[in-house]
């Protein structure tokens, strides 16, 4: 997992090709065009799309990780605090394609506001989604970066 601020995105360029891809783009300029669309920036490999959507209080929402594909993260409007636990310590309720929902309690958390991002590898458990304090609503900015070997 890396949590950074956008300026810092190129410090970490070099992990995999189609992160770097991602990292470039973390600009003002680019996250503004995002809509809630997917948009293929490289096919399956690299892609995009904004959520807006409201933060919630309730701890027993699902925390969810993936195999196949890194996230990133970046918010464009609000705060969001995104939950983080060890996936083992976690109960699996579904399973589908790339996703496994989780029921589970947290174990360190993260705030998300303009100018940051977060990167979740695969096997990164995260619960997005609740609120820093008070609900609020959110813009959030998702890249979705195929990982092409299980990390």
């Amino acid at each position: 997992m890396i949590y950074a601020n956008l300026s810092d995105a190129e410090s970490y360029f070099g992990i995999n090709p189609n992160l770097d891809r991602a990292l470039k783009l973390l600009t003002p300029d680019f996250l503004s065009t995002v809509g809630t669309e997917r948009q293929s920036i490289n096919g399956d490999k690299l892609y995009v799309t904004r959520f807006d959507v409201c933060t919630s209080t309730d701890e027993s929402r699902s925390f969810e990780y993936h195999r196949r594909y890194l996230d990133i993260f970046t918010l464009t409007s609000g705060e969001e605090r995104v939950d983080i636990a060890a996936p083992e310590k976690l109960e699996v309720r579904e399973q589908h394609d790339d996703y496994w929902g989780c029921a589970g309690h947290a174990e360190q958390s993260v705030i998300l506001t303009p100018g940051s991002f977060l990167v979740l590898f695969p096997g990164d458990a995260h619960r997005p989604g609740m609120a820093a304090a008070e609900p609020n609503i959110i813009s959030r900015i998702v890249f979705k970066i195929l990982i092409e070997q299980e990390v």
